[in-house]
């Protein structure tokens, strides 16, 4: 096997057919796509690291832990990765539970390569997408780590709409030192206007799981940023 890199685009083989694996392995390589095979779970458990761009192409009926067990242990590790499910012995209840978990598709033996192929482009897509989700929550978290707890007081209430004034009288103090954690806040979040503090508050809260704020209350706060 050789060696992995996070940032290379991968799709993982996970079959305990050797054939089976390299046969999958010349069509998916014939796409101009990276593969790496495992002949059952456990190696691929071993190997795989959280961050890896890709998809995983993984047999249901495995020795030692089976298809359906290591994607319920990707789960429960909190590893995002696509899987594209193959086997020779489906049923529907199997499919049922793929899809129920997030598979994007099942395929049976012999495999349709061009639904295959389309389904490990959509995979790695979406692998895409994820990582590019989750560097961007680590740099909002990042970024929310430097402000104070009185800073994020005033965050708060700059994108409900207050003035410096309304937030003064609200906290109990001076329009003046409302102003200098507003300068902070722009200092420390990176941000150039009004306008790019709300929409890095809305990440924050999305980042840190919050209720996003009411549609209507942004549109009235944004024309007051310019």
């Amino acid at each position: 096997m050789s060696e992995m890199k996070s940032m290379t685009p991968t799709v993982f083989i996970v079959d305990d057919d050797p054939a089976v694996r390299d046969s999958l392995a010349l069509l998916i390589m014939s796409q101009g796509l990276r593969t790496v095979t495992f002949p059952n779970a456990i190696e691929f458990l071993a190997s795989y690291r959280d961050g890896e761009i890709g998809c995983l192409v993984l047999d249901i009926r495995l020795p030692q832990i089976s298809g359906l067990a290591l994607q319920e242990r990707l789960q429960e590790r909190r590893l995002n990765i696509p899987i594209v499910f193959i086997t020779g012995h489906g049923d529907v209840e199997q499919c049922r539970r793929a899809f129920h978990s997030g598979a994007i598709d099942f395929l049976t033996k012999p495999i349709d390569q061009a639904r295959l192929i389309s389904s490990l482009r959509q995979g790695i897509r979406l692998s895409i997408q994820q990582q590019t989700q989750e560097a961007e929550t680590q740099e909002v978290m990042a970024k929310l780590a430097r402000i104070s707890g009185r800073e994020r007081e005033v965050l708060e209430r700059v994108a409900d709409g207050l003035s410096s004034k309304e937030i003064a009288r609200e906290l109990d103090l001076s329009p003046r030192t409302i102003e200098v954690h507003r300068a902070n806040l722009f200092s420390k979040l990176d941000v150039d206007s009004l306008a790019d503090l709300i929409r890095f508050y809305l990440r924050a809260l999305e980042a840190t799981g919050k209720q996003r704020p009411d549609e209507a209350i942004l549109n009235e706060t944004l024309p007051r940023c310019n």
